[in-house]
């Protein structure tokens, strides 16, 4: 068994300065930690300026590199063994949300979750199989394990927005159009972007999708 860590990590305040009305919490990929994407916050305050963002570091030591953290081990490709993996952490990820929420007297429709690569897997898996759905899930890089099972156990149906690289040689471009087709099979609101010539990265036009995906989410909301 894995030690648990603390999954504190950065943070930013929002650009308005004044009291958050959404909460946006980054999931990074496997081998990174919280402070691979708080930079991302500086993108996505223009189009959430009442927005607290934060991005805690996965809750295991990573087991297949000397720095970093996992949110569940990739050393074992099974995918029993992987969907095992996600579903230790889920509790671990769940009490991090819900202390996050009440901290900021925040509920689920108030919140964002923005994912890379095994980051995405954790949001897909874990915000499909709450009791209330939350705000939006964007999705970078990623995938969803053992699709087939997993849609049977989705229970909130979000808006989510996938963006994958076409050339992406870590996570294969096809894992986007598999969770995809799931999605819409579990009548889930979902929009692809594929990035023509992109690699395993987040690059400028799918931070664009993404601001253009959160502005469907505000007006929806009437915010």
């Amino acid at each position: 068994m894995y030690e648990i860590l603390s999954m504190d990590g950065p943070e930013v305040a929002p650009l308005s300065g004044g009291t958050p009305k959404q909460l946006v919490v980054f999931l990074h990929g496997v081998g990174a930690d919280g402070t691979d994407l708080i930079g991302l916050a500086e993108e996505f305050s223009e189009i959430l300026p009442d927005a607290h963002f934060l991005s805690p570091h996965a809750p295991f030591y990573c087991d297949m590199a000397p720095m970093g953290r996992q949110w569940f081990s990739l050393a074992d490709r099974d995918m029993a063994h992987m969907v095992t993996g996600i579903n230790a952490c889920k509790p671990l990820l769940n009490n991090y949300i819900d202390g996050a929420l009440a901290r900021f007297r925040l509920t689920m429709s108030d919140l964002i979750i923005i994912g890379f690569s095994q980051g995405t897997m954790m949001a897909l898996h874990t915000f499909l199989t709450r009791a209330q759905p939350c705000a939006g899930i964007i999705g970078y890089s990623g995938a969803i394990i053992s699709s087939a099972e997993f849609v049977k156990e989705i229970t909130a149906h979000p808006p989510v927005c996938l963006v994958h690289g076409e050339q992406d040689d870590v996570v294969p471009f096809a894992a986007m159009v598999d969770a995809e087709a799931t999605l819409l099979k579990a009548d889930i609101d979902v929009e692809a972007h594929p990035q023509r010539g992109m690699g395993h990265t987040i690059n400028a036009q799918g931070i664009d999708a993404a601001c253009m995906f959160l502005q469907k989410v505000l007006l929806l909301q009437g915010a």
